[in-house]
């Protein structure tokens, strides 16, 4: 699953994951949706976005990293890995996204080593 509100961001996203690694792609920025979607268990990882703008869970906005915490909170027994997505691609951004998500990986935005994607996606679905 990718959630992503930009339209552009989530085709790229969808398009490596797709054709470069062969896994099948559902894109999503509704976070109730999200919430739902993955504690029914059809998700094997999530790419998560940290700048949504337009996503909302029971109509409060949220970014990514409160996002990804709801899904542990939500979903502890089934949450899928998460990697983070961001354009914060600042010194120490990586750390400190990873610790205040609690998600299992970060890449940074915008995606022009599309093999990276792919290998991040390997690692968390390995773990």
């Amino acid at each position: 699953m990718i959630v992503e509100d930009d339209p552009t961001n989530a085709r790229v996203a969808e398009r490596v994951l797709s054709r470069m690694a062969g896994h099948e792609v559902t894109i999503l920025e509704d976070g109730d949706e999200v919430l739902r979607r993955c504690a029914s268990g059809d998700f094997d990882a999530v790419v998560m976005d940290v700048s949504l703008v337009n996503t909302q869970v029971e109509g409060e906005a949220v970014d990514g990293v409160r996002l990804t915490r709801n899904l542990d909170e939500r979903c502890s027994d089934r949450r899928p890995p998460v990697i983070l997505m961001t354009a914060h691609a600042m010194r120490g951004d990586r750390i400190r996204l990873l610790e205040e998500s609690g998600a299992e990986e970060y890449i940074a935005k915008p995606i022009i080593n599309h093999q990276e994607l792919v290998d991040r996606v390997a690692e968390v679905l390995q773990t």
